[in-house]
């Protein structure tokens, strides 16, 4: 099944929107401790910059060999060039990224001495869009909705895809045939009404159905209020170590159990499912099929320091490793 979707990967236009980030990694050795505050000093040995959020759906989903166009912000400064630089060196298009100087663009920087996080920095702005910039958008993603397989909102609550934003982006995919794909951050749900599915973590969906969910019985309790919420959309629900949970309308739900590997981190794993879900939709899988390879997706992911890009070799090793 999984070679089954990269072969036919080639051929899906995946057109990602949302929330682009960049990530840093600030590296080195802690011996010693300021004489100014009661802190570890960090000879800093390496700093690398990646992809993160949004530009990181669009990473993993071109590794796995889909088209990608990525439509989302950043500031006009140094780290909007470095993300920049790092979307082309990945080979996904940027005709619908568009430049914002009054906004800086979402940077996360993270320290590490001896293979531990000491501290995270966030620079970023979490307003919405002005009008104008708003609309600029809209016209560089209308250029390119249309050639289109799938469609990804990846919603990090940063400002570039309001209710409004998510419902044109829906509201246009659902008249030409187009799945949506969302990773959701808003606890209401109902801004993603119509898409195909919508993948938020058990913490998200907790929020969102307004209740606690600790266990299985928790979530099958407030899942019937969260897909009324989002009809006719289906609803997976990512438990980290549990695995995930994937909830049809009119089906029982379906549990996929974590694929048991050493855990590096987890950071942008979220990212990988969303990606992998739509690669597969976009060649034609059904949902349950398309949970299955994003599950497979996720336990790669997490094998890595840091947000990684799945790449298709990684896939079919991990899929033989299944079989």
């Amino acid at each position: 099944m999984m070679t089954k979707m990269l072969m036919h990967a080639p051929a899906v236009r995946v057109l990602v929107t949302g929330d682009c980030m960049l990530d840093a990694y600030v590296s080195g050795a802690a011996s010693r401790i300021s004489p100014e505050a009661p802190v570890p000093v960090v000879d800093v040995t390496e700093r690398r910059y990646t992809v993160g959020g949004a530009a990181n759906v669009a990473a993993n989903a071109r590794a796995m060999g889909a088209i990608v166009t990525l439509a989302g912000v950043t500031g006009a400064d140094a780290a909007g060039s470095l993300l920049r630089a790092e979307l082309e060196k990945r080979e996904i298009g940027l005709e619908a990224l568009i430049e914002d100087g009054t906004r800086a663009t979402t940077l996360k920087t993270r320290v590490t001495a001896g293979g531990q996080q000491i501290v995270r920095f966030d620079d970023e702005t979490r307003s919405p869009l002005s009008a104008r910039m708003a609309a600029e958008l809209l016209r560089k993603c209308e250029r390119v909705v249309d050639e289109a397989s799938v469609i990804v909102i990846s919603d990090y609550a940063k400002g570039v895809a309001p209710e409004a934003f998510c419902r044109w982006i829906i509201d246009r995919a659902t008249k030409i045939g187009v799945p949506v794909v969302v990773d959701p951050k808003s606890t209401d749900l109902a801004r993603y009404r119509g898409a195909k599915i919508v993948t938020p973590n058990l913490k998200e969906a907790a929020a969102a159905a307004g209740e606690s969910i600790h266990t299985s019985e928790d979530l099958v309790r407030a899942v019937p209020a969260l897909l009324e919420k989002i009809a006719p959309s289906a609803l997976l629900v990512t438990r980290g170590g549990d695995g995930m949970t994937l909830f049809e309308p009119g089906k029982k739900g379906a549990h996929l159990a974590a694929i048991v590997n050493e855990v590096a981190d987890v950071t942008g794993a979220g990212d990988t499912v969303v990606a992998a879900l739509a690669v597969a939709i976009g060649a034609g899988f059904e949902l349950r099929e398309a949970a299955i390879l994003a599950n497979i997706a996720a336990s790669v992911a997490v094998r890595h320091h840091g947000t990684w890009a799945v790449s298709r070799e990684e896939l079919i090793e991990a899929a033989k490793a299944r079989v």
